[in-house]
C-alpha cells in the first residue's frame, strides 16, 4: 500500500517541507530525492504523477520530494545552495528507521533535473549520489533558447510584466500554476526567463549556473526527453548525454513532460526504464530497511 508522510525540514528562512512516500508491504532498498519542474518560477513537490509513485515505491524506493524556493523572489545562487542543504540533509531524516544508510538517487523533472545536475556537479555535495535521473533537464548548453522569445510560448496569449507585480512577496516555495504559471509564460514570451532568476554578468551565468564547464558528474546519468519538445530543445537533450555518457530514453512525440500522460506507452517505458537504471546503479550494493 502507499503511504505518505509529510515532513519539515526547516523554518528559516522560509518554511521548507519535504513529502515523503513509500509503499507498506515492500522492504526499502534505496531513497530518491525528488525536485519538481516549473522553471524555478512555479511547481510544486507534489507534482510527481500517483503512477510513478506507486511504481517506483513498488520497487524499493522512499521517495522524498523536496520543496525550494523559488524566484522571482529567489535568485539561482540562493535556490541552488537550498537544494545542496536538502540533499546533504536527508540523511538525517529518521522517520523511516535504517533509511539514512541506504544509497540515494537525485531525481528531476525540467527546472528540477537542470537543479540537481547543477548540484551533483557543485562539489558542495557530501555524499555523491549513486545515479541522477534527469526527466527533460537541460544545462544552458546551447545558445538563445533560454534567451530568446519561445514560438511556442509566444502561440498563447500575451502576459505582461505586470503579473510579477502580483507574485507575493519573500521567499516560497508555494508556486501555486494559478498564480504563478503567468511568471513563467511571460518569462518565456519575451526572452527575459534567465533575468528573473539571476543578476549579473553572463559569464558568471555560464560558469557558475550552467553545465557547460562541467567536465563530469559523480555519478551515472539517465536522461529522457521527447524529440518534439517545445519547451527545452531536443539538442540540450543531445548534449547532456553526449558530454556525460547518460543512459537515454527518447519519446517520439511533441510534449515536453510527455509522462504526465499516464496512459501513454510512452510513460510505461520510461518507468520500466528508470527502474533498470536504478537497479544497474545499485549492482553490489546491499542495505534495506524496514518501516
Amino acid at each position: 500500500m502507499l503511504c505518505k508522510q509529510e515532513i519539515t525540514l526547516a523554518s528559516d528562512p522560509y518554511l521548507k517541507k519535504a513529502s515523503c512516500w513509500y509503499d507498506s508491504e515492500t522492504e526499502i532498498t534505496a531513497r530518491i530525492l525528488y525536485f519538481h519542474g516549473g522553471g524555478l518560477l512555479f511547481g510544486s513537490r507534489e507534482d510527481i504523477p500517483l503512477l510513478h509513485r506507486e511504481f517506483l515505491t513498488q520497487k524499493g524506493c522512499l521517495l522524498i520530494a523536496c520543496d525550494y524556493p523559488l524566484a522571482p523572489n529567489a535568485k539561482i545562487e540562493l535556490i541552488l545552495h537550498d537544494v545542496c542543504a536538502s540533499i546533504n540533509t536527508s540523511r538525517s531524516i529518521t522517520q523511516f528507521s535504517q533509511t539514512a544508510c541506504l544509497p540515494y538517487f537525485l531525481w528531476g523533472r525540467s527546472a528540477g533535473a537542470y537543479l540537481v545536475l547543477l548540484a551533483a556537479s557543485s562539489g558542495a555535495l557530501s555524499v555523491p549520489p549513486a545515479g541522477i535521473l534527469s526527466y527533460y533537464g537541460y544545462g544552458f548548453f546551447m545558445d538563445g533558447w533560454h534567451t530568446s522569445p519561445t514560438p511556442f510560448y509566444q502561440t498563447l496569449p500575451a502576459v505582461s510584466d505586470s503579473c510579477l507585480e502580483r507574485l507575493p512577496a519573500g521567499l516560497s516555495a508555494d508556486g501555486a500554476l494559478e498564480r504563478h504559471y503567468s511568471a513563467y509564460i511571460y518569462a518565456r514570451q519575451s526572452g527575459r526567463w534567465k533575468d528573473l532568476f539571476f543578476s549579473g554578468k553572463d559569464k558568471v551565468f555560464y560558469s557558475r549556473y550552467s553545465l557547460q564547464s562541467a567536465a563530469s558528474l559523480p555519478a551515472p546519468l539517465f536522461c529522457a526527453h521527447s524529440i518534439g519538445d517545445p519547451d527545452v530543445p531536443y539538442q540540450e537533450f543531445m548534449e547532456l548525454c553526449r558530454r556525460f555518457h547518460a543512459a537515454q530514453y527518447i519519446a517520439p512525440c511533441s510534449a515536453h513532460d510527455f509522462d504526465q500522460d499516464t496512459a501513454s506507452d510512452f510513460t510505461k517505458e520510461l518507468l520500466e526504464a528508470t527502474s533498470a537504471f536504478i537497479a544497474s546503479c545499485m549492482g553490489g550494493i546491499h542495505c534495506a530497511a524496514k518501516i
